[in-house]
């Protein structure tokens, strides 16, 4: 199956995305779970079809569903919100290849420290208004200044997931 996206500006459909952490914590014995509540982005598809674009995440609005968890994952050891309140993917390529595949390449900020990442994330629904993207991929948050680990709790890598609706915007 191809689909042809439709060129131009587009608008991340907060309300229908979601943006989601997991880590094993705890010796591997505890998978801990979050969820950011105010993501923004957009993006623009250009005539050869590639793209670009920006995705902001806040990082106050992490949500573990356990309130001292999240204190502590805002603060100092970990995202440091206060200095650092946004972690940002800025897209610097995404082409759609074999059918619903789009390998995407770009750089994520963490903490005021870039990265390059790439994945392949999956189409999983376009028309001529609105499109929708599933990703998942990993990250070592050492790499990032994310090496708090009290008596080696917190080992290996973070997945990242990832439900993205953009709509397309008018001009």
């Amino acid at each position: 199956m191809t689909v042809a996206v439709e060129t131009g500006t587009w608008r991340l459909d907060a309300a229908a995305s979601t943006v989601g952490i997991k880590h094993k914590t705890m010796w591997n014995l505890v998978t801990v779970k979050g969820t950011f509540g105010a993501v923004s982005g957009q993006g623009e598809v250009r005539s050869d079809g590639s793209a670009v674009g920006t995705l902001t995440l806040d990082v106050a609005s992490l949500d573990t569903k356990n309130a001292k968890r999240d204190a502590h994952l805002k603060g100092a050891d970990f995202f440091d919100a206060d200095h650092h309140p946004e972690i940002t993917f800025a897209v610097r390529s995404a082409e759609l290849r074999d059918g619903e595949q789009v390998h995407v390449i770009g750089q994520l900020t963490v903490r005021g420290i870039s990265r390059p990442q790439s994945f392949t994330a999956r189409l999983v629904g376009a028309d001529a208004d609105a499109l929708t993207l599933d990703a998942e991929f990993s990250v070592d948050r050492e790499q990032f200044g994310l090496g708090w680990n009290q008596m080696g709790m917190i080992r290996g890598l973070t997945t990242v997931s990832a439900t993205l609706r953009f709509t397309r915007t008018a001009g």
